[in-house]
């Protein structure tokens, strides 16, 4: 995998981010991505998974302000950029013409 390729678990980073919007931060995401998948990542995967992909430019992140419920710390909300939706884009083009054909190979197993 070259360095601009998305790994499995980063397209699902990015694509719980898509659908959250503006209410795109880690607990939120991880919840998305069990409802979708029905498997809960950690949340530590989650925070290293975003982390990887800002440093990437693929997301952006903004802190929102402290509240008490929380203990004074801020909500750390996070973005697609435009250059993560390209390698997203780049990533589906690639597993969808991987999957061209081999429907048939499923029939019968």
């Amino acid at each position: 995998m070259t360095r601009d390729q998305l790994g499995g678990f980063e397209q699902l980073v990015l694509l719980a981010i898509l659908r959250l919007g503006d209410a795109a931060y880690a607990p939120a995401i991880v919840d998305e991505i069990d409802a979708r998948t029905g498997r809960a990542p950690a949340a530590g995967a989650v925070y290293v998974t975003l982390d990887r992909l800002e440093a990437k430019g693929l997301v952006r992140s903004r802190l929102a302000g402290a509240s008490p419920e929380r203990g004074g710390r801020p909500r750390r909300y996070v973005t697609v950029t435009a250059r993560g939706v390209k390698q997203l884009r780049a990533s589906r083009d690639a597993l969808l013409a991987m999957w061209q054909g081999v429907d048939g190979a499923f029939e019968g197993a």
